[in-house]
């Protein structure tokens, strides 16, 4: 099953910078504005590494060289010793529209074997696309390394792994602007070491975020590979850095993404509603609020699949699939994996967006009549001011059921998990270099 290995990366020096200036989100999720405001904060900061200025692949180029300073200068130094690097983040949630509570969830750095999707090693849960890919690609040839670490989950039902995870040295903790507190420690011993390495053997990694950084680095790893045919079988470039997290962790939050559909032509709601009653049980909720409306999904959900409707006037409507529907011979739901099949996502998608609204699978992947918001308050907000056609609230998917579609070979739908809180860059850098050996 996966293989890993502790990292020995390259660290910000915290006598010369703070941390808590020069790290960044994951760069897929930086705006232009957020990317100013990170560079303001310290010229060290790691998004001028992620997301480099520039013109075409002058770009990439500027950050090979800005890397490179950054090494000569002495603000990113090599660790001196193999470690896994544990790592907390502390955090308040809403879970189900419910009262804010605050978690913690664990997880480490680690080296990942690279292995292709085919050998069922490194599990992905959606498609990629093609440009993001040939970027980070160009990004990784220019400065030979793994910046920003995936995301992947290991499975750990009984949470045997907590024990070696504790015996840890704390390097420092921070906060960002979100209200995440981010601890990072260092787990150097042996017997510590050994018992997570073998742990994780005996499972595949499911991965969460970070699925075109991980393509990436598996067609690197390959190029690399044979332009040094002997470079040894642990050789960096063979490797990629992951944030590893237990799957099964009942502290593992999965936040739902809504769906607010717009520019339909000749949309009507009571049609809308009309035609789901083929296969929905549908209630109107009459007046609440978003909270109130998800703490109803959430209660009418662990039945089956359900959704709120929401309309630009205000109304809003639940609907639960009906426990006769028939799913298997559904044109647009039919063929799919079980578990796939009976999931919210792909349930709306098929009977709602794709057959009653238009929004065929071609429109789906092309964001061309979706919106894909986070926050139900605010969404609910911009379509009774006027924008959008309709817009349905949704639970989060349960990482069992991403695992589950994942090991059947299926893919979920786009935009169908929220793994929050999101893995900071900057906090470790694995460089790629065929000579030199990880563990």
């Amino acid at each position: 099953m996966a293989h890993i290995a502790p990292l020995t990366p390259l660290r910000y020096d915290t006598t010369k910078v703070e941390l808590e200036k020069v790290v960044a989100p994951p760069y897929d999720v930086i705006s232009a504005e957020q990317r100013e405001e990170l560079c303001a904060r310290d010229p060290e900061n790691v998004v001028r590494l992620i997301l480099p200025e520039g013109e075409g692949d002058t770009k990439y180029a500027n950050a090979a060289k800005i890397f490179a300073g950054m090494r000569e200068r002495g603000v990113l130094v090599r660790d001196d010793e193999p470690a896994y690097y544990r790592y907390d983040q502390t955090f308040t949630a809403r879970i189900a529209g419910g009262e804010p509570r605050v978690i913690t969830r664990k997880g480490f750095l680690a080296a990942v074997k690279l292995a292709p999707f085919s050998d069922r090693i490194v599990l992905p849960h959606e498609r990629t696309l093609s440009g993001p890919k040939e970027d980070r690609l160009k990004l990784f040839r220019a400065t030979r390394t793994n910046l920003s670490p995936g995301f992947m989950l290991y499975r750990d039902e009984k949470l045997e792994l907590d024990a070696a995870l504790d015996r840890r040295t704390i390097l420092g903790e921070l906060s960002t602007p979100e209200g995440v507190k981010h601890v990072l420690s260092k787990v150097t011993d042996k017997e510590a070491i050994r018992a997570i390495t073998a742990k994780i053997a005996e499972s595949s990694l499911l991965i969460a975020d970070g699925h075109h950084r991980y393509e990436t680095a598996v067609r690197y790893g390959q190029e690399i590979s044979e332009a040094n045919p002997n470079a040894p079988a642990n050789a960096e470039h063979r490797f990629f850095m992951a944030f590893l997290s237990n799957g099964d962790d009942p502290n593992l939050v999965v936040l739902p993404t809504h769906r607010h559909a717009h520019s339909l032509t000749g949309f009507s709601f009571d049609t809308l509603l009309s035609r789901a009653k083929d296969l929905f049980d549908v209630t109107m909720l009459g007046t609440k609020d978003t909270s109130e409306m998800l703490r109803d999904l959430d209660r009418v959900g662990k039945a089956g699949p359900s959704f709120v409707a929401l309309a630009p006037d205000g109304r809003a409507a639940l609907l639960c699939l009906r426990s006769d529907a028939s799913l298997a011979t559904h044109p647009a739901l039919q063929g799919l994996v079980p578990a796939l099949q009976r999931s919210d996502i792909a349930v709306l998608h098929g009977t709602l967006l794709e057959t009653l609204c238009g929004i065929t699978k071609e429109m789906q992947a092309a964001k061309s009549n979706l919106y894909y918001p986070q926050d139900a308050e605010k969404a609910f907000a911009e379509l009774r001011g006027g924008k959008g056609d309709v817009l349905f609230l949704m639970n989060p998917t349960p990482a069992k059921v991403v695992r589950d579609v994942a090991e059947a070979g299926e893919v979920m739908p786009q935009k169908s998990t929220f793994f929050f809180p999101k893995v900071l860059t900057g906090l470790a850098i694995h460089t790629l270099d065929p000579s030199r050996t990880v563990g």
